[in-house]
């Protein structure tokens, strides 16, 4: 299995224009034979806490179903950053979209201090079993909380995936962070970061993959969009920027 991180810069609020970019790169994962591909946090409208309430829909929203027949025609399995809206308010969420199956949502339930201002604490999902290997997410402040790391690998994680803002401020503390997550738990771990600006964030880019004993062995730069890719078979990996 390849799983392929993106790292993408946001256009403030625009869902549309953030789709067909997510196109492109999802295409560029799929033409690199990965099997998963995975976003930063809140990517189809960038970290925009204060549009949140307006930019808020649901994983049925119809702008989607690219990424559904994408992930079935294609046999991938996609996950975009968005916030979804339900009867408690909105949550920072991923929308899981898997080939010929109902997509799932993994909402952000540790909210980083001062999110709840915009956003209530939603429902994890355990990890998600794809082509023989569980896949278990976090986003962002999640990756701080060990509880939630702990739960990740009591349900027999192989692989820990990470879709965060992190700032020019605040990336290499959680890099190390996610190294060290990797190596307690022998685990290939991957995290997709946002290059540019969003929410009035300088982002860092550098999304980066750890193999099994933590070490660093891919990472895109901190400008540009582009794709990294780990085999978890070979641990070989692939990198490229747009």
């Amino acid at each position: 299995m390849k799983i392929c991180i993106a790292q993408t810069a946001p256009i403030k609020g625009n869902i549309e224009k953030n789709i067909e970019n997510h196109k492109k790169l999802i295409l560029l994962a799929i033409k690199n034979k990965a099997d998963v591909i995975v976003f930063p946090e809140l990517s189809l409208t960038g970290y925009e806490a204060e549009l949140a309430k307006e930019l808020a829909t649901t994983k049925e929203d119809k702008r989607f179903t690219i990424f559904q027949e994408l992930s079935n025609s294609n046999n991938i399995c996609i996950a975009a950053g968005l916030p979804t809206k339900n009867d408690k308010g909105i949550c920072i969420s991923l929308i899981i979209f898997q080939p010929n199956i109902a997509s799932l949502i993994y909402s952000k339930a540790y909210l980083h201090p001062g999110e709840e201002q915009y956003f209530v604490p939603g429902a994890n999902i355990p990890p998600i079993s794809f082509k023989n290997k569980k896949l278990a997410f976090a986003i962002c402040y999640e990756t701080s909380v060990a509880n939630h790391t702990k739960e990740a690998f009591k349900n027999n994680a192989n692989v820990y995936i990470a879709s965060v803002l992190n700032s020019v401020a605040g990336v290499d503390k959680d890099i190390d962070r996610i190294s060290n997550t990797a190596k307690k738990y022998n685990s290939i771990a991957v995290m997709a970061n946002f290059v540019g600006n969003s929410g009035g964030y300088n982002c860092a880019g550098k999304s980066s993959i750890w193999n099994t004993k933590g070490v660093l062995v891919s990472q895109l730069n901190t400008t540009t969009e582009g794709i990294a890719i780990i085999d978890l078979d070979t641990e070989e990996t692939f990198t490229t920027h747009l």
